[in-house]
């Protein structure tokens, strides 16, 4: 119906026609509303629940972010102690090169020798050894300390010169008694 028809309208029949329409139309209208607001509700929890969603992902893409920051630290970190242990491993590896060249060249050159390696006489070594003792207690003095140094016990003993020592010291005794 018309909104004209419903002005225009003679009797009360079309009135009442028109009234009825009206009627129907506003309840239409008021369903169609409830309709729009029922969806606009459905709409604004739907978009309340999408931003709950997006928050939740950028807080987890932001701790995701501090994690891989935090393990790219380190494997940094980890990626540094490394170098340094290969650096210092080459160091010791030259160093170790050096000291095998050096040890080989002493190696040949002891090789390269045939004469004996005593090239002093061990007499006379020992004579110099207990030089300067002037009595019995300077002597034993002497012989306790040369004892401790050349014992063959010790790593720079020597069990020859040891006996040398004793036959001097025995020998230079039997001068002051």
């Amino acid at each position: 119906m018309d909104w004209n028809e419903v002005m225009n309208a003679q009797s009360v029949e079309e009135l009442k026609k028109a009234k009825l329409w009206l009627f129907q139309e506003n309840i239409r209208i008021q369903n169609e509303k409830n309709a729009i607001d029922e969806m606009q509700d459905k709409f604004i929890q739907e978009k309340a629940r999408h931003r709950k969603d997006v928050d939740a992902l950028n807080h987890r893409m932001v701790i995701e972010q501090k994690r891989l920051k935090d393990e790219s630290l380190l494997v940094e970190k980890k990626m540094d102690i490394l170098r340094e242990g290969f650096r210092k491993l080459e160091e010791d590896r030259k160093k170790f090169d050096r000291e095998k060249k050096l040890y080989e060249t002493n190696r040949s050159y002891e090789a390269s020798f045939n004469a004996p390696r005593r090239y002093i006489n061990l007499d006379e070594f020992v004579g110099v050894l207990f030089r300067n003792t002037n009595s019995l207690m300077s002597l034993r003095k002497r012989y306790k300390d040369l004892m401790k140094i050349f014992h063959p016990d010790n790593n720079s003993g020597d069990a020859e010169l040891v006996q040398l020592i004793n036959k001097e010291f025995a020998r230079r005794k039997e001068e002051y008694l």
